[in-house]
């Protein structure tokens, strides 16, 4: 089972890492905040200086939502219009440039 400290901690620096100038595509700044066992916060630059970190910095789109719904995100990311519509995905900021994350998240 996917967990946001893995992901965040690992897979996607990885991913951006191994990628930047698709990451740098994607022209956003995501902060996202998860809230249950092994949440946290972390700040997805995908336009300035492409990384992760662990810190909450000003961004373009706040994506809010529990551990459990990260889980079901990060293995199925076209799940997340579904917790949108049924306000578990707490989306603040251009909530267009959320879409956009399927990209980094596949």
């Amino acid at each position: 089972m996917a967990d946001a400290q893995t992901d965040f901690g690992t897979r996607l620096p990885e991913k951006i890492s191994g990628n930047p100038d698709e990451a740098k595509a994607i022209g956003a700044v995501f902060l996202f905040k998860i809230t249950g066992d092994g949440g946290g916060t972390w700040t997805v630059d995908c336009k300035n200086n492409p990384g992760v970190r662990a810190a909450e910095e000003p961004a373009d789109v706040t994506l809010e939502l529990s551990s459990a719904d990260w889980a079901t995100i990060s293995t199925n990311p076209g799940a997340a219009m579904q917790l949108y519509f049924t306000g578990k995905l707490k989306v603040t900021g251009n909530a267009m440039l959320a879409t956009k994350l399927q990209k980094l998240l596949a």
